[in-house]
């Protein structure tokens, strides 16, 4: 079994829970928990991955037992990066991200291409060919639609009545949810905590820049430029693809932005792959590297 250990480290002089898993020497897997997770998402898949890693898995900012302001404007993506890039120090490391995680790891890779030697995304989406999909007033934008729920000020108190009933409605959008039980399902209860430990959770919603029109609206006038938003190391994406928050369409053209992309289909796997099948996920993820 995988040596397990967890610490509170202090980045940027605020306090940042973290876990481990493997041997302290092997090479460095950072993995990047989504909404409405925390560090404790990897259950599953780290100690599938710690033979051949030393898996580092941190609560982000807002999210658990690390720091979690409140005001919006200190969940800017550039300090969720920021967060990181202290968490790394100056040796390149391997980096996994899912949902927003995946996010702030495209963001990583490509302002700070120096600190991540191979990126791995798990139903996760690139921030330009998601924004066209918005844009686009299509599936996507109907599918996205819980943002501006999620966005509404004092929404942590709908989200954590009737214990967290309509956040357990809202992570489940049609998908399988036979993983979040029992043990796991208590582990997620205690890192939300109540309807104040969602706020800074809500925030990465708040406070991203993402535009997003009503059902079937179309915003006109985006442009990208793929030469400043390029993921430059080997890139590696893992899709469950009966994913109903996020459709396949945000990833077509990915390869505009990343040249060394490798792609992989897990079937019978939706949004939640990690807990679904994290065998299907390691093995992916093991054969690539």
């Amino acid at each position: 079994m995988a040596e397990f250990w967890t610490e509170t480290v202090t980045l940027q002089d605020q306090p940042f829970f973290v876990r481990h898993w493997g041997k302290r020497d092997a090479p460095k897997l950072l993995m990047l928990h989504g909404f409405p997770e925390y560090s404790g998402a990897w259950n599953d898949l780290a100690p599938l991955l710690a033979e051949r890693f030393h898996c580092i898995a941190p609560d982000q900012r807002g999210y658990g037992q690390s720091w979690r302001p409140t005001e919006m404007e200190h969940y800017k993506t550039a300090l969720l990066v920021s967060d990181l890039a202290a968490l790394i120090g100056e040796e390149p490391l391997f980096v996994l991200g899912h949902d927003w995680g995946a996010s702030v790891a495209y963001a990583l890779a490509i302002s700070r291409p120096e600190l991540v030697s191979k990126l791995i995304i798990l139903n996760g989406v690139h921030p330009a060919p998601f924004q066209r999909e918005l844009a686009k007033g299509g599936p996507q934008t109907d599918a996205s639609q819980y943002i501006h729920y999620l966005r509404r000020a004092g929404v942590e108190e709908a989200l954590a009545a009737d214990d967290f009933a309509k956040l357990m409605g809202l992570f489940s959008a049609h998908m399988d949810m036979d993983w979040l039980s029992g043990e796991t399902l208590d582990g997620y209860k205690v890192a939300w905590r109540d309807a104040a430990g969602l706020t800074g959770m809500l925030n990465w919603y708040r406070a991203s820049p993402l535009k997003l029109g009503g059902p079937g609206e179309a915003i006109e006038g985006l442009t990208f430029d793929p030469s400043r938003l390029q993921v430059c190391c080997p890139h590696l994406l893992v899709w469950g693809m009966d994913d109903t928050a996020l459709l396949p369409q945000t990833t077509r053209g990915l390869e505009d932005y990343a040249a060394d992309l490798t792609r992989v289909e897990i079937t019978g796997a939706d949004h939640w792959l990690h807990h679904q099948k994290p065998d299907a996920v390691a093995e992916a993820i093991l054969g690539w590297i």
